[in-house]
């Protein structure tokens, strides 16, 4: 028999059990039977989005108060990093409520939030959590993620250009840098030979974004990719300019 089963279902009760069974490995205080609980009263008829935003709540209910106790005891429940450059969502699910707890009730310790995006992404993705790190502190998470950009770890490749991106899907629009778009520019000149697919493929979309908010500026910079003599910066101009021809 068919059911109508949604990614939205893998975020109430069950994913509440899932994360106690690894807080309580480390952290034994942790309420769970209350943690599961209120999830699972406060769930129902909430969305994808508002659940995850729920499930970050209520670890923060139940978790010390103090963030920088909190935090890593979420970030210690990670595991290994995922080796591939796919099932961020289909095997680290779990991971994006911790990425929401970091961008709701961090924001006001930068360096420790910073590197527990670094671990949400090498699991799941940071590309959300990142965002709200641009915005309240625009220099400071650009040279950061500079540095992410030229890491032999190509999930902080990838996440140094997605979290740029000017209209990531399912995010706010980021408009920090819409006039002036050379310091994220900066950024995706370090990707731009980069041979991971995965990495690839976000500097392309970040491409596909800038053509539509700023494509004066991103038409400058693709005739100057034009001109270099590399297969994977012919790929990604080939991809993002797909839609324009």
């Amino acid at each position: 028999m068919a059911t109508n089963y949604s990614i939205t279902d893998l975020f109430g009760s069950n994913l509440a059990i899932l994360l106690s069974n690894k807080i309580t490995s480390i952290y034994t205080e942790f309420d769970s039977a209350s943690f599961i609980e209120q999830v699972e009263i406060e769930v129902v008829r909430k969305n994808y989005t508002e659940r995850i935003r729920l499930i970050a709540e209520q670890l923060k209910n139940h978790l010390p108060t103090n963030y920088e106790d909190s935090l890593p005891i979420l970030i210690s429940i990670l595991g290994e990093e995922n080796p591939n450059q796919t099932g961020m969502f289909k095997n680290y699910y779990w991971v994006l409520p911790i990425g929401k707890f970091i961008s709701e009730y961090g924001l006001t310790n930068f360096d420790l939030s910073i590197k527990g995006i670094e671990e949400v992404t090498k699991r799941n993705t940071g590309e959300y959590a990142i965002r709200p790190f641009i915005k309240m502190y625009p220099d400071q998470t650009l040279e950061v993620m500079n540095n992410w950009a030229r890491s032999s770890n190509f999930h902080l490749r990838r996440l140094a250009s997605e979290g740029l991106r000017p209209k990531l899907p399912w995010a706010p629009k980021l408009d920090v840098f819409i006039n002036n778009p050379q310091p994220v520019f900066q950024v995706l000149n370090i990707l731009k030979e980069d041979d991971i697919m995965f990495v690839k493929k976000s500097v392309a979309n970040h491409l596909t974004d800038w053509l539509k908010v700023n494509s004066g500026a991103t038409s400058e910079l693709i005739k100057q990719w034009s001109k270099i003599d590399n297969k994977n910066t012919q790929w990604i101009l080939t991809r993002a300019t797909r839609k324009f021809k």
